[in-house]
């Protein structure tokens, strides 16, 4: 097939990779203009952009596909099929319908659970034990296209966000190219959504990252996982922000007050609103990320008697 393919992240970019190892024509990468990065705010190319040009590929980074001018450029590209992972922006009923085959998407979520921009961190906040990828053929709506493959995987006790998107970014390139050859061979059998069986995976907001330890362990212990590697839970420790990169339920300390600290045979502990964390990896001010315990080797196991903002 002839294939334009448009993305963004390294999630994009897993699959990207799995088209130009393919016998699949990639006519063209779209993916998002330059964003300034660093301290010195210099123009960075996004992965996918990278990986494009290192494989030589023609690479176009429209700010916008609403205009007469970039949905021109496209459709002379006279391709069979589009692909987008993770592209950042919105396709006009005019570019979906572009496409010989239309556009397909690989979306991080068994459709319809979560639709959105977050949906593998929202699954992870909100306790879920399975994830996956569909692949869907796009239509004008939010992630509301039919359903032509999904790929499953659990997540675990432990998963953050990190670890999930580094399962999903597994499973999605094969799962897009058995897709792909579906597609081809006419032998894909769509399936509609089930509306009533959505959500929505709303944006990361920072401020949801501040922990409020009267809330239930377990809840406080999903929102650490889910926000990690971004943008990392966080609460005040003498008036500093620390940010807590991991922590583990311990049902068993029940007489800590919400955000009460306390050392208990070497690990650093912290009330909730019925039971308490154990604080694993925590990062201090200017500071690099350490293991909870390590930091407590620096300052002699001795800790203040101020207990944690609890707000």
């Amino acid at each position: 097939m002839k294939i334009i393919f448009a993305g963004t992240p390294v999630f994009a970019e897993r699959h990207l990779q799995a088209l130009i190892d393919s016998d699949h024509q990639i006519a063209a990468v779209y993916t998002q203009p330059d964003r300034p990065a660093g301290r010195g705010k210099k123009l960075l190319a996004s992965p996918v952009k990278q990986l494009a040009l290192k494989h030589g590929l023609t690479v176009k980074q429209p700010a916008s596909l609403k205009s007469p001018e970039a949905q021109a450029e496209l459709r002379a590209l006279n391709v069979d099929l589009m692909v987008v992972v993770a592209y950042g922006l919105l396709l006009p009923k005019a570019v979906l319908d572009t496409p010989a085959k239309g556009c397909i998407n690989v979306h991080g979520s068994i459709l319809p659970r979560w639709r959105g921009a977050a949906p593998i961190q929202r699954a992870v906040q909100a306790g879920d034990k399975q994830s996956g990828v569909t692949i869907m053929q796009m239509d004008v709506g939010l992630d509301t296209g039919a359903m032509l493959l999904k790929a499953y995987c659990n997540i675990d006790k432990h998963e953050t966000s990190a670890t999930l998107h580094d399962k999903l970014a597994d499973i999605g390139p094969p799962a897009l190219l058995e897709t792909i050859d579906l597609l081809a061979n006419e032998k894909t059998q769509p399936k509609a959504q089930d509306d009533a069986l959505a959500n929505y995976a709303s944006k990361i907001d920072k401020h949801e990252a501040k922990l409020d330890w009267f809330r239930p362990a377990v809840e406080l212990d999903r929102d650490i996982r889910a926000f990690n590697p971004f943008p990392i839970c966080f609460s005040e420790i003498n008036g500093e922000r620390v940010k807590i990169h991991q922590a583990e339920i311990d049902p068993a300390v029940t007489k800590l007050k919400p955000g009460q600290l306390a050392l208990t045979n070497g690990e650093l502990k912290v009330g909730c609103g019925d039971a308490a964390l154990t604080l694993l990896r925590i990062q201090l001010p200017g500071k690099k990320a350490l293991l909870t315990q390590d930091y407590l080797n620096g300052i002699g196991h001795t800790l203040p008697a101020e207990h944690f903002d609890s707000l």
